[in-house]
């Protein structure tokens, strides 16, 4: 299958080194001096220790990154999604797929929304989401996703088409659920984090996560997710990789917010997107249209947005009053 990867981050990286065993891959980047550095140096800036497969074309204008593919996969951050597409423009319906976990900043969309609003025409859509840090899915270490289409024939056709020994496709028609459970986990990850910078052990993590996925599957299922996709790959599978591995760029912000350093000053020493930072201000938003109780998001957005000291939040969150489960 030929296909056209737009966004040469990591992650868009990182599929195109998986999936170019089995297919014929274009790899597009904005930036013309990173399209000539990568195809030159065949090593991304981003996953430097992982050499990009030979065969691997890559082009920084996406008319010739996407011409005569089959499928289009946008591997950008939600943030870039919308102008990504602006960029595919009208020319032809096209197969598309995208990777991007999280709600758009300014609209609070999820990316199909996104996708729905966008002037490029897809024949067929659907979302790529799951358990799946980039690192290792470029150097080829097992993995499993999930591509959830509202098209359940596309979805299952798309799953069997890239599916390999080393990166499984499943597929689902779940479509708001398993975008909804990709963007919630962030939010989740950065009070993990904080928890695991205070030094609170893994009791208080494994209570993070365990309440964690209740307020994910309540507002989940208020916005029309199936409750059994919250406890699969893009649900409970996520949220544990997110919150307990070391390559969580969501997790991390919360270690560093712990250690006292200010928001701005964690964003600019990562130097990647974190899109819990992002994600939880949209899942408030969702919760209170939704009258949704969402106490580890509010304690969050807490952290990050009103000035609240992280032990505080985790003190407050620990005063609240005894209930059934």
């Amino acid at each position: 299958m030929k296909i056209a990867i737009l966004g040469a981050g990591a992650w868009g990286s990182a599929l195109a080194t998986s999936f170019a065993a089995q297919h014929e891959i274009s790899l597009w980047t904005r930036s013309a001096s990173d399209c000539e550095a990568l195809a030159r140096t065949r090593a991304s800036r981003y996953l430097p220790d992982v050499r990009l497969p030979d065969g691997v074309r890559v082009e920084s204008d996406v008319a010739r990154a996407t011409h005569g593919a089959e499928l289009v996969l946008v591997a950008t951050a939600t943030a870039g999604l919308r102008p990504t597409l602006a960029a595919l423009g009208t020319a032809s319906a096209v197969d598309l797929l995208w990777a991007c976990k999280g709600f758009e900043t300014a609209t609070g969309a999820l990316p199909h929304q996104v996708v729905d609003d966008s002037p490029a025409r897809a024949a067929r859509s659907a979302a790529l989401s799951g358990p799946s840090f980039a690192l290792e899915v470029a150097r080829g270490q097992p993995t499993a996703v999930v591509i959830a289409s509202r098209d359940a024939a596309f979805a299952g056709a798309c799953a069997a088409a890239l599916n390999s020994s080393r990166l499984r496709l499943y597929s689902s028609d779940d479509l708001v659920g398993v975008e909804l459970g990709g963007a919630l986990k962030n939010v989740i990850a950065i009070a993990a984090g904080i928890s695991d910078g205070l030094g609170l052990g893994r009791n208080a993590r494994a209570a993070l996560v365990t309440r964690g996925l209740a307020e994910i599957a309540r507002l989940g299922s208020a916005m029309g997710g199936r409750a059994e996709t919250f406890s699969g790959l893009a649900g409970l599978g996520d949220l544990v990789l997110t919150c307990t591995g070391e390559l969580s760029r969501n997790r991390e912000v919360g270690v560093r917010l712990a250690a006292g350093k200010p928001l701005e000053a964690v964003l600019a020493e990562l130097g990647h997107v974190s899109e819990g930072v992002s994600s939880a201000r949209a899942a408030r938003r969702h919760a209170l249209e939704h009258g949704i109780e969402m106490p580890i998001t509010e304690s969050v957005c807490a952290v990050l947005f009103e000035g609240r000291s992280p032990r505080e939040a985790v003190q407050q969150l620990l005063a609240r009053d005894p209930r059934r489960e």
